[in-house]
This record gives C-alpha cells, sequence and structure tokens, in this order.
C-alpha cells in the first residue's frame, strides 16, 4: 500500500512528509484493518508534522479523522463484518483499568495511546484500529463530509461541555477553523449567541453565514459580555483576550493539543470575578458518541476542501497558510499516488 510518513518532523514548508510503499498492517488479534477512503486534515497533523507535538513512533503516517471500510479483522473480534462503514478517530486506545478509566475519564488515562502519533493513521490506504474504539458512523453522510466529525467536530464538542455555557447563553469562539465551525452549529442548534473572533477574513464570512451574531478579529472585543468562549487559535497571546472579554464568573475552554506560551495575566483584570480557565485534553468514546448523535440529529455540516491523498503535504501546507475555511479531507481516489 501506500503511506504518508513524517521522515524529519520541520516547518510544512520543508516536506516533513515522504510517500513510501509498505506492507499493509496486519490487525492484532483485538483489531480492526480498515480500508481508508477519506480523512480530515487535523491542526494536530501539523503540530506533529512540523515537531510541536514530538513523534512517539519513528516514521509514524499521520491522521485521525479516518473514514473507511473494515477490511479484515483479528480472531478475537466480534460483532463487526467485512464491509462495515466505521470510523477510526483520536484516541485509540486506554488500559480500562486505572483510576481515570474507571470513573468515566479514559481521556486522561496515562496509558493511552492516539492515531496518528502512538501509532500509523490515515495518510494511507490502510489503517488498524481497536475494534472497542471504532465509531459505528450516521449514515446521512458521505465519506468525506464525516471525516472531520471524528476529531474537529468530537474535540469541539468536548471543548463547548468544558466551556459550561449557560442555557441561551453568549459564546465566544476564538479561531474559526475545522473544530471551531462545528462547534458553533452545535451551539446555535441548542440556542446560543455565538460570536466569532478570528483574523481570516473567510472564516468570518463563513461564520456569518452560519448563523454566528457577529465575526471580528482575533483581538477584538465582542459586541457583548461572554458567558463562556473557547479557543481554538493556538495561540497563547489570546488567553488574556478572551479573558477579559468574559462576563463575572465566565469560563475559557482551551480545545487545543499544543498551545504557544501565555503571557503573565493580570489578576484584576482577567481572572478575578470568578473567571476560570479549563483546558479540554482528548476525549472519551462517550463524547464521541453523544456528538455523533448531536450531528445527526441537528443536521451539522462541515464545510470540506477535498484534497487527493496524494496533495497531503500540500494541504498540510494550505492548513497552516490558512488558504481554506471550514476543513481539509483527504481522499483516496482509488488509483495510484503520484
Amino acid at each position: 500500500m501506500y503511506a504518508w510518513e513524517v521522515t524529519e518532523p520541520g516547518p510544512a514548508e520543508s516536506g516533513p512528509l515522504r510517500l513510501v510503499e509498505k506492507p499493509v498492517p496486519v490487525p492484532g488479534p483485538d483489531e480492526l484493518l480498515v480500508r481508508v477512503s477519506a480523512c480530515g486534515v487535523c491542526r494536530t497533523d501539523l503540530h506533529v508534522s512540523e515537531g510541536d507535538l514530538p513523534v512517539r513512533r519513528a516514521r509514524v503516517t499521520p491522521g485521525h479523522e479516518v473514514v473507511g471500510r473494515v477490511a479484515g479483522m483479528g480472531a478475537e473480534v466480534t460483532g463487526h463484518s467485512v464491509g462495515d462503514r466505521v470510523g477510526v478517530a483520536w484516541l485509540r486506545r486506554t488500559d480500562g483499568t486505572c483510576a481515570y478509566c474507571l470513573r468515566g475519564a479514559e481521556n486522561l488515562c496515562p496509558a493511552s495511546r492516539y492515531t496518528g502519533w502512538d501509532t500509523d493513521g490515515g495518510y494511507a490506504q490502510y489503517t488498524t484500529v481497536p475494534a472497542a474504539f471504532a465509531h459505528p458512523l450516521p449514515g446521512g453522510l458521505d465519506d468525506i463530509a464525516t471525516a472531520p466529525l471524528l476529531c474537529a467536530g468530537i474535540i469541539g464538542h468536548r471543548a463547548l461541555l468544558r466551556a459550561a455555557l449557560p442555557p441561551g447563553g453568549r459564546l465566544g469562539l476564538y479561531g474559526f477553523g475545522g473544530s471551531a465551525h462545528l462547534c458553533a452549529q452545535v451551539a446555535l442548534a441548542q440556542g446560543a449567541t455565538v460570536h466569532v473572533l478570528t483574523r481570516d477574513p473567510a472564516a468570518r464570512r463563513l461564520a456569518l453565514d452560519l448563523g454566528a451574531a457577529s465575526a471580528a478579529g482575533a483581538y477584538d472585543a465582542p459586541p457583548e459580555p461572554l458567558d463562556s468562549a473557547i479557543l481554538f487559535a493556538p495561540v497563547g497571546d489570546l488567553v488574556p483576550v478572551a479573558l477579559r472579554a468574559l462576563d463575572r464568573g465566565g469560563v475559557l475552554s482551551i480545545a487545543g493539543i499544543h498551545l504557544s506560551d501565555v503571557p503573565s495575566l493580570d489578576y484584576e483584570r482577567e481572572l478575578f470575578y470568578e473567571k476560570e480557565i479549563r483546558s479540554v485534553t482528548s476525549n472519551t468514546r462517550a463524547d464521541a458518541r453523544d456528538f455523533l448523535a448531536l450531528a445527526e440529529r441537528h443536521g451539522v455540516r462541515a464545510t470540506v476542501h477535498p484534497y487527493p491523498m496524494s496533495q497531503a503535504p500540500e494541504a498540510l501546507k494550505d492548513l497552516k497558510a490558512g488558504r481554506f475555511d471550514g476543513a481539509a479531507v483527504l481522499v483516496d481516489d482509488g488509483g495510484p499516488w503520484r
């Protein structure tokens, strides 16, 4: 099969990915072999490729928003059949026995492993996934539209939960890429007023098209105090900006796995009056199931920009440069990659 590997982490412009040909992976006893049809391009893939997140597996294949069909399975797998449509997401495996797993917080499991970071992911023609961590997918969306839901959507959903937005509340979204534009749709469907703060004019237009009450620059003040805010942009400088925009008792949820350094905070201006900062760490399988059900119920749709799988490096460079709104999706067209 063909696959992309991170040969030497570095700037996307330097070509950290290399196209290789290698054997189709063999699923473990409890794993599925998945024939990849589409894989979303996540900012985490960019962090892995550029070295912001040190690779945990030499020459790892990125990609963790995978839609495909079961092509084989290990001897211990039950409940799946060849041809089933499944999703492969970021959280790949947990130990199931630690205190965090036992209390329903498997996203905090110290032994957790991740697709496209610890193990090879979906920038390839085939990948594997533990059957217990494969997600049944709603039938109303095609593969390309579904792929971004498997990380961008799920993480946006958990970030919204962590933001503790009150019913009918005022929500600020800082950054408006693949995850934020899905989160916004859920919040709007639940009756929130959404204000978007982002540097990208195209993203601001998309936000207004989706129903946001306002869209302005990332460092601008929203038109009213916020009950909750979510920081999607990996820019630590925006933390005090977002905190100043919060009303008393407001919560800032930070959705990224990587964030540049946060400047010193002015306690009185930015933290007093019981404002809170909360981080977001991965997701649980329950988060994934809940979000996929919400997406189907509310008609949440990703704005997608398909790229041939052979153009994965270009997709990462375009993501870094902000050349598209919404989400990029790599699509295997069935032919040889050139």
